[in-house]
């Protein structure tokens, strides 16, 4: 008697463990770990160690241990959600981190700032200064963490700055900004801090439009 042959059945796919970690990766895990803290699931010590493995994480496999014993909070992310806020779209590609853990941490000068940055200060200290970037998008989110620590973010004076946090036995402090010129660069600051400090404000005298005027009669002479 013939058997009648059924096709194989496709075997579902393992668990991508070993995929290497994107920044979406590390902002999601990042989120469920201060949704965590917010709710009083974690101390900040915990969370503090947490976040620093978190960025520190090659592959998902690392990051899906550290959020395993937490409920997976429902909605949008909240750099997505804070953004749409503002009216913006949330910006995309790669994000920027900057950590600095009993030390510090400087990103200054002449940059191309990108769509993200992270900012985690731990007993330790975080310098952005926005006011010789170059913007290659309209929006820019920071999101800052500052356990016993701080993060301070300075922007130029002609820009609009926005942004919404939460100070615990700490501060928060974002001096709001509106810019006349509609399409001027908006840089939107998030988070919290705890026994620390986050500030972001603009740098008395510092202009975009001065900056661009300098490279371009840099790129005339040369």
């Amino acid at each position: 008697m013939d058997l009648e042959k059924h096709p194989q059945q496709p075997v579902a796919p393992a668990e991508p463990a070993g995929i290497r970690a994107s920044d979406a990766d590390r902002d999601r895990i990042a989120d469920v770990l201060r949704e965590a803290m917010a709710e009083g699931r974690l101390t900040a010590e915990e969370h503090a160690e947490r976040v620093d493995a978190v960025y520190r994480a090659k592959t998902v496999g690392e990051l899906e241990p550290l959020v395993r014993d937490l409920p997976d909070p429902s909605g949008a992310s909240r750099p997505a959600a804070a953004a749409d806020v503002h009216g913006q779209a949330s910006p995309t590609g790669p994000a920027e981190n900057l950590v600095a853990i009993f030390s510090s941490s400087t990103r200054k000068g002449r940059w191309r700032v990108g769509g993200r940055t992270n900012a985690f200060a731990l007993f330790g200290s975080v310098e952005i200064d926005l006011t010789e970037a170059l913007f290659g998008q309209r929006l820019t989110v920071v999101n800052a963490t500052s356990i016993f620590g701080s993060v301070e973010i300075k922007v130029p004076e002609n820009i609009s700055l926005r942004g919404s946090g939460t100070g615990v036995f700490g501060n928060f402090e974002v001096a709001t900004l509106e810019s006349a010129d509609p399409e001027a660069p908006v840089v939107v600051v998030n988070g919290y801090s705890v026994f620390g400090s986050v500030e972001a404000k603009p740098k008395r005298g510092k202009f975009i439009a001065d900056l661009q005027n300098r490279l371009r009669k840099y790129f005339d002479q040369g």
